[in-house]
């Protein structure tokens, strides 16, 4: 069911009574670049209070999972380890499970993206044609330079294996600018290249929702995927068979939602409607 406002008619009951995990989607759901929304709180104490329990997942690579731990508790946020799920994570797994061989990699990402590479046991490559990866890897780069996208590029056009870790063309900012993200940087380098990354992870690839359903032994319609994009959180929940719920707090505006095909479960303008919906679900049936 499609709605703009919190009704709440039988058939929409019976699937939130189901729901027994959220995942959140971070920036533009839970925040805005370094701004909480103010219903967040009120949001995770009520799941806290209706048994449900949640995480975060998030395609943005450019902090490292203790970058995101801080950033949480910073913003007066509960979080743990196991509740956080970023998209370089997803492909450190990946090339792990797929690609045992590949360990020297030639790397777009953040210093903190980086480290969390290195952490893995991975051997970053220079900017230097005779320092040979096994693979490039392209993220959400902040620290982007003209010499390392080149570089990147010139391991492309050489066939090297290319993954991305996320598709996202921007990052949600409470700032007056625009974060041009990995599917933009990707679309550049696939101009220049004539190749696109082999593999994108992160939303919307069903595999991190998968992972979150596996580790808590749910059922995929035991679980919402909470998120304000409809091209990587709403699609992935789709393709899982999770419960789609589209905030309108971040990048996708009403007109995108009314214009989305399939359309998302739920259309709502913020966690806090969400929360309501939830706890009207568990209400006693007069």
């Amino acid at each position: 069911m499609n709605s703009a406002a919190p009704a709440a008619d039988a058939a929409l009951l019976a699937r939130l009574r189901a729901i027994a995990h959220v995942a959140l989607d971070l920036d533009g759901t839970v925040y805005q670049g370094g701004t909480l929304f103010p219903w967040t709180p009120a949001f995770l104490a009520q799941l806290r209070a209706l048994g449900i329990g949640w995480s975060y997942l998030t395609n943005n690579p450019s902090k490292s999972l203790a970058d995101y731990l801080a950033h949480l508790r910073r913003l007066g946020l509960p979080a743990e380890a196991d509740q956080i799920y970023t998209t370089a994570l997803a492909t450190i797994d990946h090339l792990k499970r797929a690609h045992p061989d590949a360990r020297r990699l030639f790397v777009l990402g953040t210093a903190s993206m980086l480290g969390q590479f290195r952490e893995a046991g991975f051997e970053l490559t220079a900017d230097d044609p005779a320092d040979v990866p096994d693979a490039v890897v392209v993220g959400f780069d902040l620290t982007l330079s003209y010499a390392r996208v080149c570089r990147a590029a010139w391991w492309i056009k050489q066939g090297k294996r290319y993954l991305a870790t996320n598709p996202d063309l921007v990052c949600p900012t409470d700032q007056p600018t625009v974060l041009v993200d990995c599917g933009a940087i990707c679309a550049m380098l696939e101009r220049a290249t004539g190749r696109a990354p082999d593999i994108v992870l992160g939303k919307p690839d069903p595999t991190m929702l998968a992972g979150i359903v596996a580790r808590h032994a749910l059922a995929p319609a035991q679980v919402a995927m909470v998120g304000d994009r409809i091209y990587t959180d709403i699609r992935m929940a789709q393709r899982a068979g999770a419960l789609g719920v589209l905030v309108l707090s971040g990048e996708a505006t009403a007109a995108d939602a009314a214009a989305a095909s399939p359309a998302p479960d739920l259309v709502l303008p913020s966690l806090a409607e969400f929360g309501a919906l939830l706890a009207a679900s568990r209400r006693p049936v007069s």
